[in-house]
């Protein structure tokens, strides 16, 4: 234990691998924030250990600091382009379409429901285009329209 604490680059290594493994399983991807920190520490633990930077805690901060800076500048925008869906330009389609489960709670169009995909939890909403206003518990439903962490269903 105590060569790890004495030794910055396993240090940054299980910082980097732990930010991921949170950013993965809390949120899917979905924020970022903690995958820059995570690509930086990363960086950072894969410079010590090549020994391009000296294996220094102060250094190693500044360093942990320029590639979370750096891989925010890189990935920002293309990231915030696949999660609102900007490349697809009007099209919107996703290969969820046509996905059909069974609702486990009421859902109405001020009640939404949700259901979990993939290892993340959707949020269900009634489709706008839909002229009905309830689809009861265990109701069967196909999903019609799909925004990031959102499924937009009608009854099947």
């Amino acid at each position: 234990m105590d060569n790890i604490i004495n030794n910055p680059t396993n240090v940054w290594f299980v910082i980097g691998f732990a930010l991921l493994a949170i950013e993965i399983v809390a949120f899917g991807l979905g924020s970022g924030v903690l995958l820059f920190g995570s690509v930086g520490a990363l960086v950072t633990g894969a410079l010590l250990w090549f020994g391009v930077v000296p294996s220094n805690w102060i250094i190693s901060v500044g360093c942990f600091a320029l590639a979370s800076a750096g891989a925010t500048a890189l990935l920002w925008i293309p990231f915030k382009r696949l999660q609102s869906g900007a490349q697809l330009g009007n099209d919107r389609s996703s290969d969820l379409i046509g996905y059909q489960f069974r609702t486990d709670t009421d859902i109405t169009h001020t009640d939404k429901g949700s259901h979990r995909y993939s290892g993340i939890d959707w949020q269900v909403r009634i489709s706008n285009d839909s002229s009905i206003s309830r689809i009861g518990k265990g109701g069967l439903v196909r999903v019609q329209r799909v925004d990031p962490g959102v499924f937009y269903v009608v009854p099947d």
